[in-house]
């Protein structure tokens, strides 16, 4: 029998990630079909995506030149091992991504994920120092409220509470900085906030409290995506960036959401003008099509493990489907899409659009603070007393019943359209958002 694909016969086995389960599975919502800027649902409507699917779907949907990349490379090579053998898309891809990448950086690590991109950085930045001859560098520093994935090393240094309290003790030998967001100083800043590059000031404690003998590593996000957009104040990675180099910390950029345009430029590293020693990317990098994340680390970084006799592996750290073959060739084609279309300078063009169209919600119903930064915004909604998450919740739902996909965290509606949304699209995803504010209890 043929498999129904829009109508599933059980729901039961598949327990979904980071979602009401219960909820879902009594009135799921189904897509099943994608094409540029809507998902199409298993009862035929049109759903204007706003959020790139997770941050992700940069170039939009369904795109010719990823689609047959892949098939392509999976009719001529479907796998190879990463592991003392290789392929030539891994290394094409590598070097494009060094082309556009910020200056410095020069080498590429391939992992399967953003969750496992950070663990792999926080990994190389532990191991760097002790192939320096630091080894008593092992402290890691990741920030309040951050997000860096979901496996042990991210959650530890991530600082998002429910990501956390559910799994132990974590990873020890982890501190954390102040989170960015200033609501009664910066409350409805266009772009980045005035108030808080201070805020940076803090590693200086942290350092003196611990000793920056012992500091591997800070990582945080440029800016903070998943845990509602958070944005840097002005000055504020230019004084962390001074402050690690002056005690010899490696600064880690999370990049997996800002990085391949979402922000105007390459990566958010170019666009606030800050040069980490290590990136860690995903998401965009292949669409979001096919599982794909990678390191991006300075010469320094990676010549500190050439060292010993050629033969000898020099770090043992990597996955079965690093630089995978088909994984690749979306990635390649997907940087030939964002060129070929302008799409990161699309995106800088129209962020002005975007940034007045989203605060023209200003004054909206229980609507507390706007944010945004590139083709990224958030509307952060007064919560229910007692009912936390709960407003933002069932915006989420009766936005979905409109035809727009929007996404929440906590009390915080984010967005981050493809790259290739239209202006009209843009009144369209916002308008229909407003009379979604319009109805809310």
């Amino acid at each position: 029998m043929a498999l129904d694909r829009k109508t599933p016969n059980d729901l039961n086995a598949f327990w979904m990630p980071f979602t009401a389960n219960r909820q879902f599975k009594k009135a799921p919502r189904m897509f099943v079909g994608a094409k540029d800027m809507h998902y199409t649902t298993a009862d035929g409507r049109q759903v204007l995506d706003g959020t790139a699917g997770l941050w992700c779907c940069n170039a939009g949907h369904c795109r010719p030149r990823i689609s047959e990349a892949i098939a392509k490379q999976a009719a001529e090579l479907d796998y190879a091992p990463a592991f003392q053998m290789g392929h030539p898309a891994a290394f094409e891809l590598a070097n494009r991504i060094i082309e556009i990448a910020p200056e410095g950086m020069e080498h590429v690590f391939y992992t399967n994920s953003g969750s496992e991109s950070v663990e792999t950085a926080l990994k190389l930045a532990i191991a760097y120092h002790r192939a320096r001859g630091e080894g008593a560098r092992t402290r890691l520093i990741g920030r309040e409220r951050g997000y860096h994935g979901v496996n042990f090393g991210g959650i530890s240094v991530g600082g998002i509470v429910t990501n956390r309290k559910m799994f132990g003790s974590l990873l020890t030998g982890v501190d954390h900085l102040p989170h960015t967001h200033l609501p009664a100083q910066n409350a409805f800043s266009k772009g980045q906030p005035e108030h808080g590059a201070n805020l940076a000031d803090e590693l200086e404690r942290i350092v003196t409290l611990h000793g920056a003998e012992t500091i591997a590593a800070v990582i945080v996000e440029p800016m903070a995506g998943s845990t509602g957009v958070l944005l840097p104040p002005k000055g504020y990675l230019q004084r962390l960036r001074e402050i690690t180099k002056k005690h010899g910390i490696l600064l880690i950029f999370d990049e997996v959401i800002t990085g391949f345009g979402r922000l105007g430029s390459a990566f958010a590293a170019q666009h606030y003008g800050v040069q980490p020693d290590m990136m860690t990317t995903a998401k965009g990098l292949t669409n979001g099509v096919i599982p794909m994340g990678a390191v991006l680390t300075t010469a320094a970084v990676h010549d500190a493990f050439m060292q010993g006799p050629e033969h000898m592996i020099e770090l043992f750290h990597g996955y079965t489907y690093s630089g995978n073959p088909i994984a690749a060739a979306a990635g390649i084609a997907t940087l030939e899409t964002y060129k070929e279309e302008g799409l990161f300078e699309r995106c800088a063009e129209l962020a002005p659009y975007w940034q007045e169209a989203l605060h023209s919600l200003r004054g909206t119903r229980h609507v507390i603070d706007i944010r945004n930064e590139g083709l990224i915004g958030a509307v952060e909604l007064e919560p229910i007393a007692g009912e936390p998450t709960k407003r933002a919740f069932s915006a989420f739902l009766k936005a979905y019943e409109k035809g727009i996909l929007i996404r929440t965290t906590g009390d915080i509606i984010a967005m981050s359209p493809p790259l290739i949304i239209s202006k009209a699209q843009i009144d369209e995803l916002i308008g229909t958002l407003k009379s979604v504010l319009d109805t809310l209890d």
